[in-house]
C-alpha cells in the first residue's frame, strides 16, 4: 500500500532528530586531526577554552568506569555537505524513509523508487542577513594590483570560488574577499582550507550589505579598512582562558542577535518519471532495507544512514547517521594509507586515536545539526568507499578502546609527519594539554637501533694511520674474490710493507681471472710501479693498451710526476694511463719512486679501483630497507621486499664522514644506500652502508621528513600579510624563541617602519609552510640587502601529539598499539568504554 499518498505523508522526521546524547557537552572547535599521510599535511584546529580541556570531558568519569556491557556504542553525525544546492540519495536495494526519532527509527517505511533527489526551497524571502550564516572571508593581498589578481586566480583554482577584488585607501593595498555568506563553522573550515593552500585569510562577521569593488577603476565603494576592524582572530591563535567561557566563539566575531525575519526552508523530494514526491520542512532520513546494499549520497556508499535537512541559508545539509565504530572503519584508511603502512600496530594506534577524538569532539557543531566534519576540521571520512580490511582489523581488534587521562577521553590530536619530535601543544596552541607534551619520536636509548643492528664476527681492520683507512674496504672487496696472501685482520705495518713479487704475481694472476684474461708473464721487477703497471694493464685488458692510444706527447704529458725521468721506457705509456686514470696513486710529494717496490697498500688499492671501475667485483647497489632477522631487506622492481641472508662473518663497513670504515655492526633502519657483494652460496659477504639521509627518526619513511621551501622577500611579505602589517617594507625575519622540541614558536618579521611578531601554530600557517621546525637561509644582493630566505625544515603538520609515519615507525621497531599511544601520549591510559 506504499501508493503516492502515503509516501507523501510519512516522508517527514520530526525536528527532535537532530539528536545529540545526553552525555555530550557543548564544546566549540577543538584541535583535531588531519589528513591520510599519503595525502596532505595535518591541519592544527583552534579551541575556545584550552585550560579547561584537562577538566571537561564529552564522556562523564563513571561512565568510562561503567563495566563494557552497560555502555552503549554512540552514534556519530557526520555532515557530508553543508552547503549543497541539491543532493542524490540511492540505493541497488529498498530504499527506506524514516519518521520519528531517527537514532531509534521509530518508522520505517519503503519507498517505490530507489533514487531520489532532494532541493532546497525557500518558503519566504530573507528580510535581512541572519547573524548565524552572514560570514565572509577576507584573504591578505599586496600592495601590487596584478600579484593580487595573480592570487585570486590561485584562490579560484585551490577552492573552486572566485574572489572579489577590494582596495584598502589607508593601507593603500588590494585584497581579495569571498562574498559568499556562510555559517561561521563553514567559514572556519573555508579558512582551514585557504590557509592549507598557503593563504592567510580571517572570517569576517555578518553584515547587512555586502562590499563591493570597481576593478575597472580600483575605487571599491567598502575598502578592506572598514573589513579590518572586525578581523578575526588567526584559528591557531586562541585566546587565553580568561577572554572566553567554554561556550563561547573561537574567534573575535560577536555575531549580533538572531533576526526575528527567520527564512521558512522545506526539503523537496522528487524521483524520475514519478515527479515530486514530498516535501518537508523537518529533517528527512534514508536508509536501505538490507545492510548488504547501503544507502548512497550522490553514488557514494555510505554505512548507516543519509539524513537531509534545509538549513538556516536555504541550502541542504546531509548528515550520514551511523556507529562510532563504522565511523572509524570510514577514517583509519584515510588517516594512515594501509598500503604505503601495513602494520598492523600502527593503524590500532591510529583507530584508538581517531576513536578518542569522535568521543572527545563529539557535539562539536551542535548548533548546525551534526557532530564532526568528514575533512581535517575534523577527520577525513570517505565511508564504505574507503574501507579496506587491513584497517577494518585494527578497528573491530580496538573496538569501543579510548585513550585517557585521569579518566577522561584526551582531546587525541595527531600530526602527519613530526620532523623527529613532537611540540608542547601550548606552543602552537596557546594553551597546554598535560598529556599532549614534547616527545622524541624514537624509542628511547639504544633500543632506537636495535631492532635494526647487524653485526659480524669478524674483527674489523686494526689500523691507526688515516692513509690506510681506504686499504681496509680494498682487501674486503678482494677477499671475497678469494685473492690470497691476504691476512684476516690487518695492521698498518702490514699495509705499509714492501710487497714481495709472489704476493703481486698471485694477486695479478686473480686479477686476470675476473677479468676473463690470462695470467701475464712477469719478472722479479713486478713490485715495483714501471713493471706493476704494464702487468696490471695486460691482466685486465689482455694487452698494454696505452702503447697504441697514447703517443708521446701525451705521455710526457700525463707522465707529470717529479721522477718520470726514472720510470722505465718500456713501461712509461702504460704508468702514464693508470696515473690519469687514477688507478695508480701517486705520492704525496708528486712522485711514483719507480725504483721503490710497492707498499702493499698501492698495490691493492690499484688492482680494486680498475676491476671496481670496470664492474669486475661483482659489487650491487640499492637502498635498504629497515632489517630484519639479520637480513639485508631490498625493494624489487616488483615493489616486494626481498631479504638476503648476511654472512656471520661479512666484511661490514660503514661511512662515517668522508671515509668507509670497518665495523662490527652497523644499523640498517631503511633508506641507506649500500653495496654489498653475494657469495655463490647466496649470502651477503661484504656490505657497505651510507647512512640514510632521513636519519632514524620513526618517521624517517616520510617523504616530508626534510624540505627546503625558497622565497624571496616580496613573497614572504606577502604571505605574511596582516600578521604583519604595518612595518613597511620586509628587510629581515629574527627567531626570537623555540619550542620544546626547537620548533619556532615566536617569529620577529623586521620592516622598515617598525617590526612585528608571529607566534604559535601561526608562523606555519602565515608563511605557508609545511612546519614550523625550520631554520632560516639568507640570500644577499652585493649590498648586502637580504633579497630572500630558504627555510630548510622538517615535518609536515603542527607537530602535536601523534606522529602518524612515526607510529609506523615504531610499530616495525615491535611496539604495539598501546606502546605507540604512550610514547607520543604523556599519562595516558587505554580504556574499553563498551
Amino acid at each position: 500500500m506504499h501508493h503516492l499518498f502515503a509516501r507523501s505523508s510519512i516522508a517527514i522526521l520530526l525536528a527532535q532528530s537532530l539528536f545529540v546524547p545526553s552525555a555530550v557537552l557543548a564544546q566549540n572547535h577543538i584541535p583535531g586531526a588531519g589528513r591520510s599521510v599519503a595525502s596532505r599535511p595535518l591541519t592544527p584546529k583552534a579551541h575556545d577554552e584550552w585550560k579547561a580541556i584537562a577538566a571537561e570531558s564529552i564522556i562523564s568519569l563513571d561512565r568510562f568506569q561503567e563495566p563494557a556491557t552497560s555502555t552503549s556504542e554512540p552514534t556519530i553525525r557526520v555532515a557530508l555537505a553543508t552547503n549543497a544546492r541539491s543532493a542524490t540519495i540511492s540505493t541497488a536495494g529498498q530504499l527506506m524513509n524514516a519518521t520519528g526519532d531517527v537514532d531509534r527509527a521509530s518508522t520505517l517505511v519503503a519507498l517505490e523508487v530507489a533514487r531520489v533527489r532532494l532541493e532546497a526551497r525557500l518558503l519566504s524571502p530573507a528580510l535581512a542577513v541572519d547573524p548565524e550564516t552572514g560570514y565572509r572571508l577576507q584573504i591578505a593581498g599586496t600592495s601590487v594590483r596584478a600579484d593580487t589578481e595573480q592570487k585570486s586566480r590561485e584562490v579560484r583554482e585551490a577552492i573552486g570560488e572566485e574572489p572579489q577584488l577590494v582596495y584598502g585607501t589607508d593601507t593603500k593595498t588590494w585584497g581579495l574577499l569571498l562574498a559568499t555568506r556562510r555559517s561561521r563553522n563553514e567559514a572556519e573550515e573555508v579558512r582551514s582550507r585557504l590557509e592549507e593552500a598557503g593563504f592567510e585569510a580571517s572570517v569576517l562577521p555578518p553584515t547587512t550589505s555586502p562590499p563591493s569593488s570597481n576593478p575597472a577603476t580600483g575605487t571599491p565603494p567598502e575598502t578592506l579598512a572598514q573589513n579590518r576592524s572586525s578581523e578575526t582572530r588567526p584559528r591557531s591563535t586562541m585566546p587565553s582562558s580568561s577572554a572566553s567561557s567554554p561556550g563561547a566563539s573561537s574567534s573575535s566575531v560577536r555575531p549580533a542577535s538572531r533576526s526575528v525575519n527567520m527564512v521558512s526552508r522545506e526539503v523537496v523530494a522528487s524521483a524520475a518519471g514519478a515527479g515530486r514526491l514530498f516535501s518537508s520542512s523537518a529533517p528527512v532520513t534514508f536508509a536501505s532495507a538490507d545492510e548488504k546494499l547501503p544507502v548512497r549520497y550522490d553514488d557514494k556508499p555510505y554505512r548507516g544512514r543519509i539524513e537531509v535537512f534545509a538549513n538556516k541559508r536555504g541550502a541542504l545539509t546531509v548528515v550520514n547517521v551511523l556507529g562510532l565504530e563504522d565511523y572509524v572503519k570510514g577514517v583509519v584508511p584515510n588517516e594512515l594509507s594501509a598500503g604505503g603502512f601495513p602494520l598492523i600496530e600502527a593503524h590500532k594506534a591510529q583507530a584508538i586515536a581517531a576513536r578518542t577524538y569522535a568521543l572527545r569532539n563529539r557535539g562539536q557543531f551542535m548548533s548546525e545539526g551534526y557532530d564532526l566534519l568528514p575533512t581535517t576540521r575534523s577527520q577525513v571520512y570517505r565511508g564504505l568507499v574507503s574501507e579496506n580490511s587491513f584497517s577494518s582489523r585494527a578497528v573491530d581488534e580496538t573496538r569501543g578502546v579510548v585513550a585517557t587521562y585521569n579518566g577522561e577521553a584526551i582531546n587525541a590530536l595527531y600530526t602527519s609527519t613530526c620532523g623527529g619530535r613532537t611540540e608542547d601543544a601550548a606552543n602552537i596552541f596557546n594553551g597546554p594539554l598535560p598529556y599532549a607534551v614534547g616527545r622524541e619520536c624514537a624509542a628511547e636509548g639504544r633500543a632506537a637501533l636495535a631492532p635494526f643492528t647487524i653485526k659480524t664476527t669478524r674483527e674489523p681492520a686494526e689500523l691507526k694511520e688515516a692513509q690506510n683507512v681506504p686499504i681496509a674496504r680494498d682487501v674486503a672487496v678482494l677477499a671475497v674474490h678469494n685473492f690470497t696472501s691476504l691476512k684476516t685482520r690487518i695492521s698498518d705495518s702490514w699495509v705499509s710493507g714492501e710487497t714481495p713479487v709472489s704476493e703481486v704475481r698471485s694477486w695479478l694472476a686473480s686479477t686476470a681471472t675476473l677479468a676473463r684474461q690470462t695470467a701475464p708473464a712477469v719478472t722479479e721487477e713486478v713490485n715495483r710501479p714501471g713493471p706493476f703497471a704494464t702487468a696490471l694493464s695486460s691482466a685486465v685488458f689482455g694487452e698494454s693498451r696505452a702503447n697504441t692510444l697514447l703517443n708521446d706527447a701525451d705521455v710526457d704529458y700525463f707522465l707529470a710526476v717529479r721522477d718520470a725521468k726514472d720510470v722505465p721506457e718500456s713501461n712509461r705509456s702504460d704508468v702514464a694511463m693508470l696515473v690519469r686514470d687514477g688507478y695508480l696513486a701517486v705520492l704525496p710529494d708528486a712522485t711514483l719512486r719507480p725504483r721503490d717496490p710497492l707498499s702493499r697498500a698501492r698495490a691493492l688499492h690499484s688492482i680494486a679501483r680498475i676491476l671496481e671501475s670496470r664492474n669486475l667485483l661483482q659489487l650491487q647497489k640499492g637502498t635498504a630497507r629497515p632489517t630484519a632477522d639479520d637480513n639485508l631487506i631490498l625493494r624489487s622492481a616488483k615493489g616486494k621486499d626481498v631479504p638476503v641472508k648476511i654472512s656471520a662473518d661479512a666484511f661490514l663497513f660503514r661511512q662515517i664522514g668522508e671515509n668507509v670504515y670497518p665495523v662490527r655492526s652497523v644499523a640498517l633502519v631503511g633508506g641507506e644506500p649500500v653495496i654489498f657483494h653475494v657469495s655463490a652460496g647466496g649470502e651477503v659477504d661484504y656490505l657497505e652502508v651510507k647512512p640514510a639521509p632521513n636519519g632514524a627518526a620513526a618517521d624517517r619513511f616520510s617523504p616530508f621528513t626534510n624540505w627546503i621551501n625558497d622565497l624571496s622577500v616580496g613573497q614572504v611579505q606577502s604571505r605574511l600579510g596582516r600578521a604583519a602589517s604595518g612595518i613597511g617594507s620586509l628587510t629581515d625575519l629574527r627567531v626570537v624563541s623555540r619550542g620544546s622540541s626547537r620548533r619556532v614558536t615566536d617569529l620577529e618579521v623586521i620592516g622598515t617602519n617598525g617590526t612585528a611578531h608571529v607566534r604559535g601554530g601561526r608562523i606555519r600557517s602565515a608563511l605557508g609552510l609545511r612546519e614550523q621546525l625550520f631554520v632560516i637561509e639568507r640570500k644577499y644582493d652585493d649590498d648586502g640587502r637580504v633579497t630572500g630566505f630558504s627555510f630548510i625544515g622538517r615535518g609536515w603538520g603542527h607537530g602535536v601529539g601523534m606522529c602518524q609515519v612515526g607510529a609506523y615507525g615504531l610499530a616495525r621497531q615491535g611496539f604495539s598499539g598501546e606502546q605507540i599511544l604512550k610514547a607520543y601520549y604523556t599519562g595516558i591510559e587505554l580504556t574499553r568504554m563498551y
